[in-house]
């Protein structure tokens, strides 16, 4: 079972600018892979009832997927060599968020159509960034270590419980300052996924009628609550009182006097 807690972070003014250097980076990594996909699509994919034969048909080259972005990573690194200062899982987990994106756009939803085109991040708009792993003692007292930024102090309204693993910490702007959420794991939990199957003894069965709200197969019945007539008095007085109310028009506007 997963559960998440988050707490507020007071980080100082080194780590402040180490925090906001890394979301900018990260913004611009995101919206580069993302353009990247979109321009193969635009350049390697057309109807078959509507293809431009008058047009030369470009040279196909392999659809930049998952696996190849993030091998390419190493191609940023070597010509922007600010991207070295960022961990590296988190920026494969920007990677990792640009294929979320960009193929929740191509499946569709249970009815058959597609949901909305994902879109470049504005400045500002990239607002967070995850660790997949960190160390399980990564918390100490009331600071936590995140790798290459350093110990920041962390409010701890509420200890986290005993036998909770943490698996991932993403970090995250908001208005009123930044916040770490840890998403935690309950390996002694039970994970529910045993079938049962129906039997006379583990199975009811209902019947809904006009004179009774329900009927269960053992006889149990449940009355109808009949909400209307419980309140039909009351929607009667209040009727009456607005009938006769006075009506009044003001400015083109018909009002009631009180």
């Amino acid at each position: 079972m997963r559960t998440a807690y988050q707490y507020k972070l007071r980080p100082n003014k080194e780590q402040l600018a180490t925090i906001e250097m890394w979301l900018e980076l990260l913004r611009w990594q995101y919206n580069y892979r993302l353009g990247e996909r979109f321009s193969w699509w635009e350049e390697n994919r057309c109807p078959v009832n509507a293809c431009p034969l008058v047009m030369p048909i470009p040279q196909l080259r392999e659809i930049p997927d998952y696996y190849s972005q993030k091998k390419d990573l190493v191609n940023t690194k070597d010509k922007f060599p600010e991207y070295k200062l960022i961990h590296s899982q988190v920026l494969q987990d920007c990677i990792k968020r640009v294929k979320l994106a960009f193929d929740r756009w191509l499946k569709t939803d249970k009815n058959g159509d597609k949901l909305g085109k994902p879109r470049f991040k504005g400045k500002g708009r990239y607002r967070s960034f995850t660790y997949p792993k960190i160390k399980l003692d990564c918390i100490e007292g009331n600071k936590i270590n995140l790798p290459k930024i350093g110990k920041v102090k962390l409010i701890q309204h509420r200890p986290i419980p005993e036998g909770l693993i943490i698996k991932t910490v993403t970090i995250s702007r908001k208005a009123d300052g930044y916040y770490v959420t840890l998403s935690l794991e309950d390996k002694s939990a039970p994970a529910f996924t045993t079938k049962v199957e129906p039997t006379l003894k583990n199975t009811l069965g209902i019947d809904m009628g006009l004179k009774e709200f329900l009927v269960t197969s053992k006889g149990e019945s449940v009355s109808i609550p009949q909400y209307y007539r419980k309140s039909q008095q009351q929607l009667k007085s209040l009727q009456q009182r607005l009938s006769r109310k006075k009506k009044e028009v003001k400015g083109g506007l018909r009002l009631l006097k009180l």
